[in-house]
């Protein structure tokens, strides 16, 4: 049981401006910042700004399920003292989210790749070297970039991991302080359509990726979580290479929230991802 005293003060629904895409047919391109910096979006497409309703999250949490939504909120502790310690994040956060992940998945196996600190902060930002928030609605993998993810990080074993279902699943969560402003929204997987998925590519200085842009259909379900706290956490899937029967996608943003006071603290968070096999 999720439910706590947020649920009291926060509406069940509000209105807001989310940040679509819509498809000119020209590749989409980003050109991945180092760490502090802004990523810069060139190529095609452009930003279909929407208004669309935002469902309290909090208010039904016991009903997603993983397989059926794409996401799961949990209340879940950490050990981490300091995020901004990478040594300690690893030793310690690694290990906790990938137990997490097996927990909500069921998978017999579940390894972190990798994680991002992000900050809503510019100075923040620019002083710790991480990352902005990300106020467009996306994917974080394709139906390419996801397996060639096994096959960067667990290159020996990728052909017989790859051979079976796995997923990339993700788990986000505030740190240091609970959500004040830029809060995370994410859709239900159920109302996410293939033909709103748009192939993009993001170019890193070492490798090239993809992730999905997401253009608008008035049949997105969107939910949002209060005032999360560090203590709480969004446990969501990028991918599934089972194609039938279970969601395999979860469109997801930071947005601009309506009820956000003028006082309010920028948004500091982790993402984790992780590789799940069944």
């Amino acid at each position: 049981m999720v439910q706590i005293a947020e649920q009291a003060v926060a509406p069940e629904t509000i209105e807001a401006t989310l940040s679509y895409f819509i498809d000119t047919d020209a590749m989409p391109v980003s050109l991945v910042g180092a760490p502090g910096a802004n990523d810069q979006r060139i190529g095609g497409g452009k930003p279909d700004p929407h208004r669309v309703v935002m469902r309290n999250g909090r208010l039904h949490a016991d009903r997603f399920a993983l397989e059926r939504n794409g996401f799961r909120f949990v209340r879940h502790d950490t050990e981490v003292v300091d995020f901004f310690d990478e040594d300690e994040v690893r030793r310690v956060y690694y290990p906790e989210m990938a137990a997490l992940v097996k927990a909500e998945s069921g998978a017999a196996r579940v390894e972190v790749f990798d994680h991002t600190l992000r900050t809503a902060d510019d100075e923040l930002r620019e002083t710790r070297k991480i990352r902005e928030v990300v106020r467009r609605v996306h994917n974080d993998y394709t139906e390419w970039s996801g397996p060639q993810r096994v096959r960067t990080f667990l290159p020996n074993e990728a052909d017989e991991l790859l051979s079976r279902r796995f997923a990339i699943i993700q788990v986000w969560r505030p740190i240091r302080r609970p959500v004040e402003s830029w809060p995370l929204a994410i859709a239900d997987a159920q109302s996410i359509s293939p033909e709103n998925l748009v192939v993009t590519e993001r170019r890193y200085p070492d490798r090239i990726g993809q992730t999905y842009a997401i253009t608008y259909n008035h049949a997105h379900r969107w939910y949002w979580f209060p005032h999360m706290r560090p203590d709480e956490a969004l446990v969501f899937k990028v991918y599934d290479s089972q194609k039938e029967g279970r969601a395999r996608w979860t469109a997801h943003t930071a947005f601009e929230d309506p009820t956000t006071p003028p006082d309010a603290r920028p948004r500091e968070s982790i993402e984790i991802r992780t590789l799940a096999f069944f």
